[in-house]
């Protein structure tokens, strides 16, 4: 599916309401002056609420970090495959369980791919 690409700084969402910030390690693709995301980077989500049932209570199991997005198949960026806004990735708890979609909304506007 196209839609553009994703740079460091980028906003988005866990599926339970917490933010991540994108943090993109490439060091020679720029786009709007910061570095490209890979879809090998991990990125840190903040403010997730989500808890699990234990018993008669519940335990925070909030997502922590977004990894293992759907890779643009035909834009690499140093030879990764790039990240576009409509590629979802896994929100993962504390113990690196999957949480769900981690999606980035907010990115640049100008360089779309497939």
């Amino acid at each position: 599916m196209p839609g553009t690409l994703v740079q460091t700084l980028a906003t988005g969402s866990c599926l339970h309401g917490g933010q991540t910030v994108a943090a993109g390690t490439a060091a020679r693709v720029l786009l709007s002056g910061q570095p490209a995301v890979k879809a090998t980077d991990i990125h840190t989500v903040a403010g997730c609420p989500f808890q699990i049932p234990v018993g008669a209570g519940t335990k925070p199991s909030p997502c922590v970090t977004a990894s293992q997005f759907v890779p643009a198949t035909r834009v690499l960026v140093e030879g990764v495959p790039a990240v576009l806004n409509t590629s979802p990735g896994i929100g993962k708890s504390p113990e690196q369980a999957p949480q769900g979609p981690v999606t980035f909304s907010v990115t640049q506007p100008r360089v779309t791919g497939i």
